[in-house]
């Protein structure tokens, strides 16, 4: 933790899951879960306790997995769900609800969340063209198929997974060790 006086220490990968807040700008600091950064926001009404980008339930008070937009006050969303938007967003990430783009590019820089200084993918994607083929190759670090990145069975250990956030990658089920109780898989970006 960069805060003066605390001692805590934690692996970057693990930050997320004891609810510590890294922010990827400046002097890349990380915050323990007692001196992460809060968002200042007003309590909701609780009739609207919904999620921005899911249409899921999200709690009714802000905490570190749910935020809201300092612009509007109206937008709620999961934390996972606005770190998702924001590397698929990339340059033109702003808030889903009010549209608001720098002081809520920069509320969320300060909360932890990581941005994409690339086009949106949606962007890209058009500029290759509309495809209706799917994702169909191993993109884990070591392909263990002895069929290659490419061959994919229907089912088994060479079953082609891609990813459950973005579908632009994939990996057979036995690369990663998915083993048979797994049922999704997310890729590093996502």
């Amino acid at each position: 933790c960069c805060t003066t006086g605390c001692h805590r220490t934690f692996h970057l990968p693990c930050a997320p899951d004891g609810e510590c807040v890294t922010q990827y700008f400046g002097a890349y600091r990380s915050f323990c879960w007692e001196h992460r950064p809060q968002q200042a926001l007003q309590p909701r009404p609780s009739q609207d306790n919904t999620c921005s980008i899911c249409l899921d339930t999200v709690e009714d008070k802000i905490s570190y997995k749910t935020m809201g937009c300092p612009v509007c006050q109206d937008a709620r969303f999961h934390r996972r769900c606005i770190q998702r938007l924001a590397l698929h967003s990339g340059i033109a990430f702003r808030c889903p609800r009010c549209l608001n783009q720098e002081p809520f590019m920069m509320e969320m820089l300060t909360m932890g969340i990581r941005l994409s200084k690339r086009p949106p993918s949606w962007q890209s994607d058009q500029e290759v063209g509309p495809s209706d083929q799917r994702h169909g190759r191993c993109d884990a670090a070591t392909c263990l198929c002895p069929g290659g990145r490419e061959h994919a069975e229907a089912d088994g250990p060479w079953q082609l997974w891609l990813c459950s956030s973005c579908a632009a990658e994939g990996t057979h089920r036995q690369c990663p060790s998915l083993g048979n109780t797994k049922f999704t898989w997310e890729c590093n970006t996502c």
